[in-house]
């Protein structure tokens, strides 16, 4: 683009959906070094402790659950999967990091039902059909008011003795 020379910077970064100073850097690049210049300068950050290979086996583990890996409950926890991931790799992560690896793996967070293990459905729904209608509220029992205090018909309002303008005090 930049040695045909027929389009101006501006046009090139409309085209592309990029910012002009991002063409003007690339532009830059470009003069002083030519084709190679543009190509990426890789990875940013960091590279990633667990290679792929490793990754997909704390997937499976992941998926053979945590009772399969000495857990009491079939729940997973940032401290387990970090436990797991740790005895597999021998790579240690803190918790709060173990949930971008899950996010990595598209797994999401999902929070059982937190109901009791006594739990009686047979007497909740005895008491929906029968105590609930009464001690439900019902608009029928509600009368229309105001909630303006200037409004003749308002319960909460102050009533004068007479109708219109006060009478003038006398001096004493």
């Amino acid at each position: 683009m930049f040695a045909a020379g027929r389009e101006t910077q501006g046009a090139i970064a409309r085209r592309l959906g990029v910012s002009r100073q991002s063409v003007m850097r690339w532009y830059r690049a470009w003069r002083k070094g030519g084709r190679p210049s543009l190509r990426a300068a890789g990875r940013a950050g960091r590279k990633p402790r667990l290679a792929p290979e490793q990754m997909g086996r704390v997937e499976m583990a992941l998926r053979q659950g945590p009772r399969a890996h000495g857990f009491r409950t079939n729940l997973w926890t940032l401290p387990r999967v970090a436990r797991v991931i740790q005895q597999l790799t021998g790579v240690q992560y803190h918790p709060g990091h173990v949930w971008r690896l899950l996010g990595a793996l598209d797994w999401t967070l999902q929070r059982p039902a937190k109901r009791a293990e006594e739990r009686n459905e047979a007497a909740i729904q005895h008491w929906k059909t029968t105590r609930w209608p009464a001690v439900k509220k019902t608009l029928a029992g509600a009368a229309p008011g105001s909630s303006s205090r200037t409004r003749a018909a308002s319960p909460s309002g102050r009533r004068s003795a007479a109708r219109g303008r006060p009478a003038a005090r006398r001096p004493s």
